[in-house]
C-alpha cells in the first residue's frame, strides 16, 4: 500500500490522518456467507480487534483506547449531534398503549383517577368495573380476586408489602408515596421514598419517574432544586407513557419558544387521550404554530382513543362520581 492511501476504505483527512467518520463495515465473502469486518474510526484498521465502541453514540468503533482518545476531538461534534438525535428518537416515539382492564377487557383510560390499583392481587381495574361490582356486592369484595376489603391501615400496608416482595412496581411506588407523606403507619422518610421510586422506575413504572422529576424541579422530598435532573426524569416518565409528564414537557417547550417540539409532545399525548394537550394543539394552530392538518389529525386520534375506552359501565361510574370521569 502506498503512503498516500488508507487501509480498508478509510478516507484521508486534510492533516494526512486516515480516519472513518462513521462505523464503516467491510464486507467479504467466504463460502457464500457475508462476513462483517469492523473498522477503526481513527486509523482505519479492520478486523476482529476493533471492538472498542464510542460510549456515547455507540456508532463508531476503535481498535484500542489510544485510538479512541486520539479521535475524540474530531468525533466530538458528530457524536453530540448523533446522541441528541437518538435521544429525540426515543423521546418522541409514541409510547405503548395502556393495558386493558382485566375484567371488561376494554382499553384502560389514561386518566389515573379512572382506575384503581388493588393491593390484594396487584391488578389495576377501571372505574366502570369498580362501580359495577360495588353496586352489585354489599361486602366490598375485590372485583378481580374476590378478596374482602381491608379494615385497618396495618392490614392494607401488609398487602402492599407482600406485593412489593413480588417486585410489583405499582406497590413499590405507592409505598414510596406513603413514606413521602407519612401515611398508613409509614414514618415520613424522604430518602426512603426516593429509593423506592427509583426502584419502581427501574421496573418501568412511569409515575415513579415523574415523582422523582417533580422532586428535583420543586426541591421537595429532601432534594435540592436541579432542573436538569428534573427534566431528565420527566422525560423518562413521558417515554414510559405518563401523559402528565408529556403535557408538562410540552408546556416547558412553549416557555422556551420551541413550538415545534411542543407540538410533538402534545400530538403524542393527545393521541393517548389527554384532552388538555388537544386544547394546546388548537391554541398552537390559532397562533400559527401548527397546521390545520396537525389539528385535524389530533382530533381524529383523540376521538379514536375515546371510542376505544368508552363503555356504559364507565359512563355510569362517571355520572355517579365526578372523580371517575375518564375522558
Amino acid at each position: 500500500m502506498s503512503s498516500d492511501s488508507c487501509k480498508d476504505g478509510a478516507t484521508k483527512s486534510n492533516d494526512g490522518v486516515c480516519e472513518v467518520n462513521n462505523m464503516l463495515q467491510n464486507m467479504s465473502t467466504t463460502d457464500d456467507k457475508e462476513v462483517i469486518v469492523s473498522v477503526c474510526a481513527n486509523c482505519g484498521k479492520g478486523g476482529s480487534e476493533v471492538t472498542n465502541t464510542c460510549n456515547k453514540c455507540k456508532e463508531v468503533m476503535y481498535c484500542n483506547a489510544a485510538c479512541k482518545k486520539k479521535h475524540r476531538t474530531k468525533h466530538k461534534k458528530d457524536c453530540e449531534r448523533r446522541v441528541a438525535e437518538l435521544h429525540d428518537e426515543a423521546l418522541f416515539k409514541q409510547p405503548p398503549t395502556e393495558d386493558d382492564c382485566p375484567i371488561c377487557f376494554l382499553r384502560m383510560p389514561s386518566i389515573i383517577s379512572a382506575r384503581v390499583y388493588k393491593a390484594c392481587c396487584g391488578k389495576v381495574i377501571c372505574c366502570g368495573c369498580i362501580h359495577a361490582v360495588a353496586l352489585r356486592d354489599d361486602d366490598q369484595l375485590c372485583p378481580f380476586c374476590r378478596t374482602p376489603a381491608t379494615t385497618t391501615d396495618e392490614e392494607m400496608l401488609n398487602r402492599y408489602k407482600v406485593r412489593m416482595e413480588l417486585n410489583d412496581a405499582a406497590a413499590i411506588h405507592n409505598i414510596g408515596g406513603f413514606h413521602s407523606m407519612g401515611m398508613l403507619g409509614c414514618p415520613q422518610n424522604y430518602a426512603k421514598a426516593l429509593e423506592l421510586w427509583h426502584r419502581a422506575g427501574e421496573l418501568g413504572y412511569s409515575r415513579a419517574h415523574l415523582n422523582i422529576g417533580y422532586a428535583y424541579l420543586n426541591g421537595t422530598t429532601g432534594v435540592e432544586v436541579d432542573e436538569k435532573k428534573g427534566k431528565y426524569y420527566c422525560e423518562l416518565a413521558a417515554m414510559a407513557g405518563d401523559m402528565d409528564a408529556r403535557y408538562n414537557l410540552g408546556l416547558s417547550e412553549i416557555d422556551a419558544g420551541n413550538m415545534e417540539r411542543a407540538l410533538k409532545h402534545f400530538m403524542i399525548s393527545a393521541r393517548s387521550g389527554d384532552d388538555d394537550s388537544l386544547k394546546q394543539i388548537k391554541q398552537l394552530f390559532m397562533n400559527g404554530h401548527a397546521t390545520k392538518d396537525d389539528y385535524a389529525t389530533a382530533l381524529r386520534k383523540y376521538q379514536a382513543y375515546v371510542d376505544e375506552i368508552k363503555s356504559v359501565q364507565r359512563d355510569e361510574a362517571a355520572a355517579y362520581d365526578a372523580d371517575w370521569e375518564y375522558y
